[in-house]
């Protein structure tokens, strides 16, 4: 049975041939066979010999390259700060399954920087974009610009959440410490 445009697949049903259309968006090819990947609708251009299948549900986001994220602090050792990415900025649907990702100290900030908890601690909330994407814990993030970086920062002596305090330090309006952080523009503090 031929498909054709507008008719509704489920993932694994025969689409076409791979001798007479390409494989696309939503589709694979499996040993000469064009199947869908997707539950949703065929689209067949028939001038490009393509087909594809669009999704009748929404998929959960891709990390990629460029994508910006919010993640948790989750250790902070040497030269490198792991996140633990929590989500991609801008997508209300939540990853399919977590990501680690770790920023190098010379991904941090702008100039130089002695120690990397000068920059972040454990527990902060950050900011940051995808530079390069490896796999599950592959993941590289950078915070240099103006508006990446710290979020909201934890006191590391109560666990408060603490206050802009000037440029790149904050305080804690419970106990009254006062720590240095690569704070975002976008602070929420």
């Amino acid at each position: 049975m031929k498909v054709k445009s507008g008719d509704i697949v489920f993932p694994g049903d025969f689409l076409a041939v791979s001798e007479e259309v390409l494989p696309s968006e939503g589709t694979y090819d499996d040993d000469g066979e064009i199947k869908s990947l997707v539950v949703g609708e065929v689209a067949r251009d028939d001038r490009n010999k393509s087909i594809k299948v669009i999704s009748k549900f929404s998929t959960p986001p891709v990390l990629r390259t460029g994508s910006r994220v919010i993640g948790e602090v989750i250790d902070v050792r040497g030269q490198r700060a792991l996140v633990r990415i929590h989500s991609i900025k801008g997508n209300r649907r939540a990853l399919a399954t977590y990501f680690v990702g770790g920023v190098h100290v010379s991904q941090a900030k702008k100039g130089y920087l002695s120690k990397l908890t000068e920059a972040f601690r454990i527990g902060d909330i950050v900011e940051a974009r995808v530079t390069k994407v490896m796999g599950l814990d592959g993941i590289d993030l950078q915070t240099s610009s103006r508006d990446l970086g710290v979020i909201k920062a934890m006191c590391t002596r109560c666990r408060h959440f603490m206050e802009m305090n000037g440029r790149d330090e904050v305080r804690c309006p419970n106990c009254e410490n006062r720590e240095k952080r690569k704070l975002s523009a976008n602070y929420e503090g």
